[in-house]
């Protein structure tokens, strides 16, 4: 599903996420493609919504937007540069502002638009320009002198001459001079018109009605693309030329792209290189499947032969672009499905709110290719998906049967509670641990392990930073306590499972019950290592050596960063506190989320029972002494549907908290 505002506020550019079609917040049709500072520019013709008065079944576009990437994934709306009210010799109701070019020579960005004139008929084509790629534009008073036509191109070859092509009556091609605003040789009338023209047709190419052309130049040979419709009343194809020269004569070569196949009258391309690999960006009505006139920028990789020849571009839903892990990828434009996969719109009505992709049975998948995984770090995924019945999700690694990133159980529906849930057929954000971490690039597979689901976007998160191992060398080196006194270097022992409902249960005569049981051997003498594993009934837990990033030792993100159960638990915990010297009179004080129970050295020092949130200080000791040498402080936590973490420090006679005379080590 896309969620893209449609506006620029205050000028600030915005920024968009998106597969094919590129550009999920308006309609962009014939998109030229240029690399410019090591990005790729987006200069785009846009379509509107036709206003009352205009042909209601025709093309309708009355301003010029430009957008830039450096992933092909994310691109940046930079606003309106051009529009049909701000050209001096056009018509500021014409809705003619078909497709555009973008070059630079001089120091200066040159844009070539179409556009209607104030007085005439047909088009012409100005210029407008700028010192920067996005704008500010400046339109030129007049158009081009002998240029009558629509969608220009602009060819800057080697030796720094430029060439304008259009179409109108077919292609043409013509020198252009060096100001880039005039064209460079003797206008002639054309042929039962009247109009000055300027250049020459274009020779060679095939016959048919051909439009759009876009020329570029690789290893030496020119290539002249265009629009091309081959068969009586058919749709156009994206076709090709080649030439040893930049006007040709052309050698008729074939097609790059066949007609659209939901019958999109329309294609409208470019073709250029971006950081060592060829790209063609084209267009094609995905958000107005009823009006091919509302069309929508996409991009594919393109592939030479060694003759320098085409090889014929498929459309896809995935696109281009790595995307990375973090992005909300929008799964329903994957790259390949199982036969049964379909792709739905959310709302048929407006489009632009997307699409989900649905999953019949049980062997179904698809698959996206491309994510980026270099940035996750203690990550977990979130999906949106909907079910008539309880299922479960799984995202794999590179196969449909491939090794498991996650898995994500879908209860939709849910019996012999006190309250009955009942979800069938609404959107649910699921969350779940991430069981594996692929590296680098890779491809996700997803597929549903039981009925039918519908999955809308997946995400992976990384969850703040809680918490930092303590390996190595820091595992050597003690840990003063915090500005404000708190303990954070700790030994914490994964959950232990509890059936706890309600806290209300936390009496201290339940509490002295549950604390003293014996869960695991020597619990309350035990110097656990890190790594060290123990056994509580059917459970197998392992001891974790961290520091807390926060004051308060957030037991629950502890608890599910590792995967494993975070309410109705049991924690437990273990420091070791170094003294230079006795620390006479000073009082333990504590606060926990659940309730709590301290011991040091061995000794119990307090309590925290019923059902309590976490809060600083929120009980204290009797005075006691920290001893010179090792003291042993260990809690343990319990809770039930709360969100358990604790805090704990030392305060002196006055109740300020004791900060320099101690520091933390690892048992």
């Amino acid at each position: 599903m896309r969620k893209t505002l449609i506006t620029i506020l205050l000028g600030a550019p915005l920024v968009l996420a998106a597969q094919n079609p590129l550009i999920d917040s308006q309609f962009t049709a014939d998109p030229t493609a240029r690399v410019f500072n090591d990005k790729i520019y987006l200069y785009p013709s846009h379509d509107i919504p036709t206003p009352e008065g205009q042909r209601q079944d025709w093309f309708c576009m009355a301003d010029y937007h430009v957008y830039s990437s450096q992933n092909l994934t994310e691109w940046t709306d930079h606003g309106v540069i051009v529009s049909q009210e701000k050209v001096p010799w056009g018509n500021p109701t014409g809705y003619s502002m078909w497709a555009p070019d973008c070059v630079f020579k001089n120091g200066k960005y040159y844009f070539y638009f179409p556009n209607a004139p104030k007085e005439g008929r047909g088009f012409a084509i100005g210029v407008a320009t700028a010192d920067r790629p996005e704008g500010p534009f400046t339109c030129e008073q007049q158009p081009i002198k002998g240029v009558s036509g629509i969608d220009p191109c602009v060819l800057i070859d080697d030796d720094g001459k430029a060439y304008i092509y259009w179409s109108g009556m077919g292609i043409r091609g013509a020198r252009l001079k060096d100001n880039m605003k005039e064209l460079d040789g003797e206008l002639k009338p054309m042929q039962n018109t009247g109009f000055l023209v300027g250049g020459q047709q274009m020779e060679g190419l095939p016959d048919g009605f051909k439009e759009g052309p876009f020329a570029f130049k690789r290893d030496g040979r020119y290539y002249l693309t265009f629009p091309w419709v081959r068969v009586e009343n058919g749709t156009e194809t994206l076709a090709y030329a080649m030439s040893d020269n930049p006007l040709g004569p052309w050698q008729f070569k074939g097609i790059i792209m066949a007609e659209h196949d939901n019958g999109c009258w329309t294609n409208h391309h470019s073709i250029v290189q971006y950081r060592g690999q060829w790209y063609i960006f084209y267009h094609r009505n995905y958000y107005s499947p009823s009006m091919d006139k509302r069309r929508s920028a996409c991009a594919e990789k393109i592939r030479f032969n060694a003759d320098g020849t085409i090889v014929e571009v498929k459309p896809t839903l995935r696109g281009v672009g790595i995307c990375p892990a973090t992005a909300k990828i929008q799964i329903d434009r994957y790259s390949e499905a199982s036969k049964d996969a379909t792709v739905e719109y959310h709302d048929t009505t407006n489009c632009f709110k997307g699409w989900y992709v649905n999953l019949p049975e049980k062997s179904s998948w698809m698959k996206f290719a491309d994510v980026d995984f270099s940035s996750l770090k203690q990550a977990y995924v979130v999906l949106c998906a909907k079910a008539n019945a309880n299922t479960e999700i799984c995202i794999r690694e590179n196969d449909a049967r491939g090794k498991v990133i996650a898995r994500l159980p879908m209860t939709v529906v849910r019996e012999g509670e006190r309250f009955r849930r009942d979800m069938r057929g609404q959107w649910i954000t699921l969350t779940a641990p991430l069981a594996y971490v692929p590296k680098g690039v890779s491809s996700l597979y997803i597929t549903t392990e039981g009925g039918e689901v519908g999955i809308d976007w997946v995400q992976f998160k990384n969850r703040p930073n809680y918490f930092s191992p303590v390996t190595g060398a820091a595992a050597k080196t003690p840990r003063p306590v915090d500005e404000q006194g708190f303990i954070r270097r700790w030994m914490l022992l994964e959950p232990i499972h509890r059936d706890i409902r309600s806290n209300v249960v936390f009496t201290d005569s339940y509490l002295h019950d549950a604390f003293r049981k014996t869960y695991f051997k020597n619990q309350l003498s035990v110097l656990p290592r890190d790594g060290q594993k123990v056994k509580v009934e059917k459970q197998t837990l392992t001891w974790h050596a961290i520091d807390s990033e926060n004051y308060n030792v957030k037991l629950f993100r502890f608890a599910d960063l590792l995967g494993k159960q975070t309410y109705g638990v049991l924690f437990w915990a273990v420091t070791v506190i170094d003294c230079p010297e006795d620390i006479p009179n000073v009082r333990l004080a504590a606060g926990s989320n659940g309730a709590s129970q301290w011991w040091l050295n061995g000794e119990e020092v307090l309590l925290l029972s019923g059902d309590r949130r976490m809060v600083e200080d929120d009980g204290m000791s009797g005075r006691l002494t920290l001893k010179k040498g090792r003291n042993v402080l260990r809690c343990a936590v319990i809770n039930g549907p709360g969100l358990s973490d604790f805090c704990v420090r030392f305060v002196d006679e006055n109740g300020k908290p004791v900060t320099q005379k101690f520091q933390t080590t690892l048992p």
